[in-house]
């Protein structure tokens, strides 16, 4: 029997944004240059189109015109009527998570080898298995095609893995092994499984990754990044600019003031974040971020030429609390009674103008009919904050509908099938194949992708290559009191949080987070008796099912009437977790402190540095007896490294 280690190499794609400080009101400067403004379009082969990608940051599945909203946004209404709406989006729960897996990309399994997983599974050939075929075998489900099956042993409680075709046929040996269908990266694929990048730790998106702007930069294209950041900046080789993005202009935290670009992480712990390329750009406080961001887009776009391809990431960091607007726009919902969705829907509409302000700009500079522009939410709603993802269930941060189905839509010269509403299953993972595609690259299988091209699905209305979403797996998050490795058919323990959907069949297991329907907060009173009517009281299970295409407000529990579904899908579950890497939630290092950097956010750690731990490391490996000096900020690293390794040891 052949046994490998399957090692995943995440492709990571990060889009970049630039600017020249000039006057881009300048008809001049759509060119790059004199020689180059004067030059005829060439017939010659079609060029690439230029890429803007919107990502906003924490807008509810229901803070949008076109799904009933009470707020106002015009713009996203009529781009999205003109283009394609995407009404089977998922995204991931949280921030960084999505962001992550928008720039990067990876195989469920790469072969045979890749199935084995010490201690709990075991790989087992058609020439190696004695005896009848069924004999002591149970089906337990078909997984990709009929090659390949999870079955059961009458001897043992680890999960066995046969290759071959049905054991009802017996064990035949066919050609092409593969269970793995391409799948950009799932967490489990990058080791950010687990929370978001906090500012004071040391980690970042995975640096021996391929990102999404390197791929574009192969193409030819000039790619630039307005807005919010938020996968780690504790090196310098984690900054944009070092991730594939000819410029940048934005913060690196999660959060900052909208005007000062404050942002505290803890008590006393607070500095400014605004950063220009790898500079602070102190200069730029007190402009509202969102109109600087659109200004940027702006900017770059009339210095640009449209013969060149452009990539535009622009990370809105609205409508992310704190909720501040211009006053202007806060007056326009001043009959609105709840103060927080009052400011947050004067937020989105301030967006949306934004939004309007950077089509208008492509239109003018000569981007706009060989343009691709698309539209999407990093997360649910916050609730609690003025969002609401009503009719579905949950909030941001939960694996309920209301956390992790997205608003997106594709607008665009270039479709074929325009003015409609796509219902294909569509991930956030997709981008990153689809865009190179695009682009006139490559993205194949071989480099390792967790998404799909899916522009015939958006473009022709063809059927979408997707049939499944491995929401997340995360085995830190607290553990369901009520889960136990029993209550998943002893192949899975259901304390463990984790979300998945294949076809039409999503299964959560361990705590899937806040689950109640919570209604827009439009009353002065919020919340008021009124959101007792929604509410759930603590469920005492571990495991649910829903048939999200007949139920996308996931209203009926079908997980103790479907116990075979539930089976096949925790058993799908086992199949992603063994191509996991280790989660990568590192302890905070007192060294990021923005009082040690000048006062503002940005890398601490220096190659020295790394370079002395790794040594340390090393040393205490082959001379434990030998006791080296160590510096006091050393010290104290190592400190907090050992305390976060106990602590998530514990709860692991």
């Amino acid at each position: 029997m052949a046994m490998h280690a399957l090692t995943s190499f995440s492709l990571v794609s990060l889009l970049s944004f630039g600017y020249l400080s000039w006057d881009w009101t300048k008809p001049s400067l759509v060119a790059d240059g004199p020689a180059e403004a004067g030059e005829q379009p060439s017939a010659a082969p079609p060029q690439p189109p230029h890429i803007i990608f919107i990502l906003t940051d924490d807008q509810g599945y229901h803070d949008v015109g076109y799904h009933g909203s009470d707020i106002e946004t015009p713009t996203l209404d009529r781009l999205a009527a003109e283009g394609v709406k995407l009404e089977n989006y998922y995204i991931q729960p949280i921030c960084t998570p999505s962001r992550s897996q928008l720039l990067t990309g990876s195989l469920v399994a790469e072969d045979v080898a890749s199935l084995v997983h010490v201690g709990i599974v075991t790989v087992l050939f058609p020439d190696e298995a004695a005896g009848s075929p069924t004999s002591g075998w149970s089906l337990t489900a078909a997984i990709g095609s009929s090659r390949w099956l999870l079955a059961t042993h009458t001897c043992c409680r680890p999960l066995t893995v046969v290759y071959g075709s049905p054991l009802q046929q017996g064990l035949q040996p066919t050609p092409s092994p593969g269970l793995a269908q391409p799948s950009s990266r799932y967490q489990i694929h990058t080791g950010l499984q687990h929370s978001i990048i906090r500012p004071r730790q040391p980690n970042c998106l995975p640096l021996d990754q391929v990102t999404l702007p390197q791929k574009l930069q192969e193409a030819g294209y000039s790619t630039h990044m307005v807005g919010k950041w938020h996968l780690g900046f504790y090196r310098k080789e984690c900054l944009p600019t070092r991730r594939g993005f000819d410029t940048f202009l934005g913060s690196l935290t999660g959060n900052v003031d909208y005007y000062t670009y404050d942002n505290c992480d803890g008590p006393g712990v607070c500095g400014f974040d605004l950063h220009e390329g790898e500079s602070v750009a102190w200069g730029l406080s007190g402009q509202y971020s969102t109109m600087l961001y659109a200004q940027r887009v702006s900017h770059i776009l009339a210095s640009h030429s449209p013969r060149r391809p452009l990539f535009l990431y622009v990370a809105f960091q609205a409508v992310h609390t704190p909720l501040q607007s211009p006053r202007e726009y806060l007056y326009r919902y001043r009959t609105m009674g709840n103060v927080a969705r009052r400011k947050y829907a004067a937020m989105v509409t301030c967006m949306d103008e934004a939004v309007r302000n950077i089509t208008w700009a492509l239109k003018r500079y000569g981007f706009y009919n060989n343009s691709v522009i698309i539209f999407s939410s990093d997360n649910g709603g916050q609730t609690f904050s003025g969002g609401s993802n009503w009719p579905l269930r949950g909030r941001k941060g939960t694996y309920w509908e209301g956390g992790v189905r997205g608003l997106g839509f594709v607008h665009s010269p270039l479709l074929k099938r325009k003015r409609r509403t796509s219902r294909a299953l569509v991930h956030i993972t997709d981008w990153y194949p689809t865009l190179v595609g695009l682009a006139g690259g490559t993205a194949s299988a071989a480099d390792g992708l967790d998404g799909y091209d899916v522009w015939p699905a958006i473009s022709e209305g063809r059927a979408s290559p997707r049939t499944e979403i491995l929401h997340n797996i995360d085995p830190l998050y607290n553990h369901a009191r009520h889960g136990s490795l029993e209550g998943g058919f002893g192949i899975w323990n259901t304390a463990v949080q984790a979300a998945i959907r294949v076809g039409e069949w999503k299964l959560l297991t361990g705590d899937p987070g806040y689950g109640d329907w919570i209604p827009p907060q439009t009353l002065a009173a919020f919340p008021g008796s009124w959101w007792n009517l929604e509410r759930m009281a603590s469920a005492r299970q571990a495991v649910w099912l829903f048939n999200i295409s007949a139920d996308p407000y996931e209203r009926q529990d079908l997980a103790d009437q479907r116990p075979d579904v539930v089976r096949a899908l925790l058993a799908r579950l086992v199949d992603y977790n063994r191509t996991a890497i280790p989660v990568r939630y590192p302890a905070e290092n007192p060294r990021a402190h923005p009082d040690f950097n000048g006062g503002a956010w940005g890398p601490w750690a220096t190659d020295e540095e790394e370079e002395e731990e790794e040594e340390e490391a090393r040393a205490r490996s082959f001379s434990r007896g030998r006791r080296k000096k160590k510096c006091k900020i050393c010290k104290l690293r190592s400190f907090f490294r050992k305390l976060n390794t106990r602590l998530m040891s514990h709860r692991i």
